[in-house]
């Protein structure tokens, strides 16, 4: 951490701190809400999205489709990814690479729109899910609060914080692959300002595809200490690793995934490994100046150790029968700074009801990736061995030197202001108007050949929307909002060595237009979110079919889609929840041959719908199906991947402090694929897969 940015942190929380107390009689401050507190969990009209607005707003009230997904519904199923936690959100698909965490949302790629708790978190990893209380997804540009990227909507991970009074469990996993994993949530109150908790565990699971294995661990101990009345704090810290096979799926052939069985594999398990080492500590400090006003200073720092060694697969050689391989090393050092201080308060003019938000961001990224590869000349160089499609050989190693390929360091500064407006009007009318203004900053070294560049962007992103609510129980809302994605701004780093003006480029902008209706059925018990949308990046970076090393913004992406949602209580103990996304996403303009082309690993419908049964005691249970149209592995459009439906299961028993339950994950046995990195790189899905979980409350 530089001096400058740790001096800025210790400043704005110390400001806090020196501020003077309210009367004692006043109401403790809260936090931005980590939970739906003192209500029933499953009642969406107590749900409030933080995400959307950085304020306690009730999701009908919000002008933006976002989803929401609580963990504790899907980790009976073993989920462990951000991919297997969002499939069946309409309009969301995995792209998940062997390495890190990809989506598509709404056709947009958003590997690097991921947050913790609403700070950054866009470093190249798998994140761990065990220590997230559940996971929302806005759809749509996200800028005006949570600057660069988000052309397609944020991830947004909720962290399980300490609660006084709350429960502790421990629970156990087995299952199918060898499955086996055991995690403790403990809390505990050591006095009436103070509540702890803990959440730490392992798991070990082997796959369904040949020699692929992987060990999770996770430590991540939390503090809330009520300092005094009006005056709040939350420290948590995390630990997790992640040591795994990497497994890049198998090839494409004639257009469709090379037919060779779910279990085939081309790397070389004998040697590949990647190991992921995350550290994050956060910090969020809020008082409570008033009733109606509330100040919060954020301090987020995280570091990640990324190192690998893959031998794998880079598509079917037609003149030869086989598949070339590459093999590439990778040390990788992360480091965010994110200090967040924002201030909300509420106030009336004229008979109408403002709640404002303003807040300073302050980033600070470094990301220090090295790299190997197979030396292709020179002393001890030998070509990586390539494998049979249907035979693969994986003891054919390559036992040749390895040369350095890359060195590089990249630091990037950005710095955010921002402000909404929350407007409510004495009819059934509101407002949501906000702006954020961005200064970014990319520097990025390569050290192999010892050069240097820079590059410095500015951004404007607006949003405005209005909500409707004619009958109690209906909103109907329209919304614009805007993004910017700086040259350097996404996997963070520039190249100083590009040829042309690829490090000099303005930043691109997306744009979406969105209409829809959120509503209330069954006395309140069950909500629905009708959307529309149509969303832009309409100066899509495009190189100059006259001079490639020349990069224009002329070309047009666009998406547009339809989104049904629905959760909730259908009656005294039944449960629903799902959806249906319609879409077209494609590439309209491009200069390189690609107009007309539908972006790759994003279907024109997908969904899924999930029916429970879950009383307080006894039997409990849920089926359900996900379902994924027809996709392209690559926005070349050369390899196909089938639609499908997978349907779901589970069962168990629920007693006084126990609760067993018994899971089961593609019951048909369905061969399907579940994302694609490439055309030559496609994972398949799980086969018949079965899960066994035992809770213990205390």
């Amino acid at each position: 951490m530089s001096v400058s940015t740790l001096s800025r942190a210790l400043g704005l929380g110390t400001l806090i701190l020196a501020l003077p107390l309210p009367p004692a009689h006043a109401a403790t401050a809260h936090l931005p809400a980590i939970r739906v507190d003192g209500a029933d969990a499953d009642d969406p009209r107590v749900s409030e999205v933080d995400t959307a607005t950085r304020t306690r707003t009730p999701a009908r009230e919000v002008p933006q489709a976002i989803d929401a997904v609580k963990l504790d519904e899907l980790r009976k199923y073993g989920a462990s990814t951000l991919g297997e936690a969002l499939a069946g959100i309409p309009n969301v698909s995995s792209a998940q690479d062997t390495r890190f965490d990809a989506l598509r949302i709404r056709g947009f790629a958003a590997g690097s729109d991921f947050y913790l708790d609403g700070i950054r978190d866009d470093s190249q990893y798998v994140r761990d899910l065990r220590n997230i209380e559940r996971v929302e997804v806005l759809k749509g540009p996200a800028a005006v609060l949570y600057g660069r990227g988000s052309q397609g909507g944020i991830v947004n991970r909720v962290s399980k914080a300490p609660q006084p009074g709350r429960e502790s469990s421990l629970e156990a996993q087995a299952g199918s692959w060898n499955l086996r994993s055991f995690y403790a949530d403990l809390s505990a109150d050591p006095g009436d300002s103070v509540s702890l908790r803990l959440n730490a565990g392992q798991e070990e699971q082997d796959s369904f595809r040949r020699r692929i294995e992987g060990t999770r661990q996770l430590f991540a101990p939390s503090v809330h200490w009520r300092v005094a009345p009006g005056l709040d704090w939350v420290a948590q810290y995390e630990y997790s690793r992640y040591r795994r096979t990497p497994d890049r799926g198998v090839p494409g052939v004639d257009g469709r995934p090379a037919d060779v069985g779910r279990r085939a594999t081309y790397g070389d398990p004998g040697r590949d490994y990647i190991d992921d080492r995350a550290r994050g500590f956060r910090s969020r400090l809020a008082y409570r100046l008033s009733p109606d006003w509330q100040v919060r200073h954020t301090l987020g720092v995280f570091r990640l150790h990324s190192e690998f060694d893959n031998t794998y697969l880079t598509g079917y050689r037609a003149a030869t029968g086989k598949v070339g391989r590459v093999r590439w090393q990778q040390d990788l050092n992360t480091r965010n700074i994110v200090n967040n201080l924002e201030t909300e308060g509420r106030f009336h003019t004229a008979g109408i009801e403002h709640r404002v938000l303003a807040g300073l961001e302050f980033g600070d990224q470094q990301r220090s990736p090295t790299l190997h590869r197979a030396a292709s000349r020179g002393p001890g160089a030998r070509p990586v061995p390539q494998l049979d499609l249907y035979r693969p050989d994986l003891s054919q190693q390559h036992q040749g030197a390895m040369e350095l390929a890359s060195d590089a360091r990249h630091q990037a500064e950005s710095r955010g202001f921002y402000l909404q407006d929350q407007i409510r009007f004495s009819g059934a009318w509101s407002v949501l108007a906000g702006v954020r203004l961005d200064r970014f900053r990319i520097e990025s070294a390569n050290r192999v050949l010892g050069m240097s560049a820079s590059h410095r962007s500015r951004g404007v992103s607006p949003r405005l929307g209005v909500v409707w609510s004619p009958l109690p129980a209906h909103s109907f809302y329209a919304s614009y909002s805007k993004t910017f994605s700086p040259t350097g701004g996404g996997t963070i780093g520039i190249a100083p060595n590009a040829r042309g003006n690829a490090n000099r480029l303005p930043p691109e902008h997306t744009r979406q237009y969105e209409a829809g209706v959120k509503s209330d059925w069954l006395g309140g018990g069950l909500s629905t979110t009708l959307a529309v949308y149509q969303l832009e990046l309409y100066n899509r970076r495009t190189r100059d079919p006259d001079d490639p090393s020349f990069i224009r913004l002329t070309g047009l992406q666009r998406s547009r889609g339809l989104e049904l949602t629905a959760a909730g209580r259908l009656a005294a103990n039944w449960y629903l929840r799902g959806g249906l996304g319609l879409q077209h996403a494609s590439i309209v303009k491009d200069g390189n041959g690609m107009a007309g082309r539908r972006v790759g690993n994003v279907a024109q419908r997908n969904g899924g719908i999930y029916l429970a049964y879950r009383p307080a005691e006894g039997w409990h249970g849920e089926i359900g199906a996900t379902f994924m149209g027809q996709r392209y592995a690559d926005s070349a459009n050369t390899v196909t991947l089938p639609g499908y439906a997978r349907w779901d299961a589970a069962v168990g028993y629920r007693q006084a402090r126990w609760d067993w339950t018994l899971a089961m994950r593609n019951l048909a046995d369905k061969t399907y694929y579940a994302s694609a990195a490439s055309a030559g790189q496609i994972r398949p899905g799980e086969p018949r897969t079965v899960v066994a979980t035992a809770r213990y409350r205390f």
